[in-house]
């Protein structure tokens, strides 16, 4: 029976796995390959491997990291950070990614989703879209290089990046990164109402009763989380964990 994908969300920072609140206050939690080694062990959906520093850094994820993670893991996984060229894009895929994931760039740039599209087939293609809230209720979205909120309407973002061929978009509330309170559920909604093609909730997934929630109230057709798969209890201790399948498929089976 079909579920929507669940899939854990894992950040490098000088190759080392860490764990951000509101892309702040950066946390070490270990090793990324072993982190793999137990989420394949754990049987997950897929994984995403985001790069945090590479875009203010000006270069790629290291594709000699990606394959040492393609070598490693049993199951589809998604890279991003700091890809900004086809040929970034062709050596990410040479070294075990199954999808890239664009953020940054396409702020400035968003006809490049339509050639990365073109060249590798718009399943290849997803592109991240970071938001944050005003004061007046109104989302934004946020450029992650610059740090800081852009002027940017993130519904209107997202409907041309589907028309330029975009495979998935991912929706990642930056307020919401790491607290633990739930998804961003009014802009997921928003905007997966309003393309036609697959958005991934990301930022605030604290239990899979918010999973649920961003899959039936948002509309999400799949669910990102970093901190509920990396922490276990009120003190965050770091366990790398992941349901059943079994688990997963009543949790979230339809009603």
């Amino acid at each position: 029976m079909f579920r929507p994908r669940v899939v854990p969300c894992l950040l490098l920072k000088h190759k080392g796995l860490v764990k951000s609140v509101q892309f702040a206050q950066h946390r070490y939690l270990g090793d990324p390959i072993n982190a793999v080694r137990l989420f394949n062990d754990l049987r997950a959906d897929e994984l995403i491997f985001f790069d945090i520093q590479a875009s203010v850094e000006g270069r790629s994820i290291d594709p000699v990291l990606v394959q040492m993670i393609g070598d490693e893991t049993r199951m589809p996984f998604t890279v991003g950070g700091g890809i900004r060229s086809l040929r970034a894009i062709e050596e990410l895929i040479r070294a075990g990614a199954e999808r890239v994931c664009i953020n940054s760039f396409l702020l400035r740039h968003p006809e490049f989703i339509q050639e990365a599209a073109d060249e590798f087939g718009s399943s290849t293609i997803v592109a991240c879209i970071d938001v944050t809230r005003s004061w007046w209720g109104t989302y934004r979205v946020y450029d992650h290089t610059q740090r800081r909120s852009t002027t940017l309407d993130p519904l209107v973002l997202a409907q041309k990046l589907a028309e330029c061929g975009v495979g998935e978009i991912v929706v990642q509330s930056v307020s919401h990164d790491g607290m633990m309170s739930g998804y961003a559920l009014d802009i997921v909604r928003t905007i997966a109402s309003s393309v036609k093609v697959p958005v991934l909730a990301l930022g605030g997934c604290g239990s899979f009763e918010d999973i649920c929630r961003v899959v039936t109230e948002g509309k999400a057709s799949a669910a990102a989380a970093g901190s509920l798969f990396v922490y276990h209890g009120p003190r965050r201790a770091v366990l790398i964990n992941f349901p059943a399948q079994s688990e997963l498929r009543q949790l979230l089976r339809p009603t």
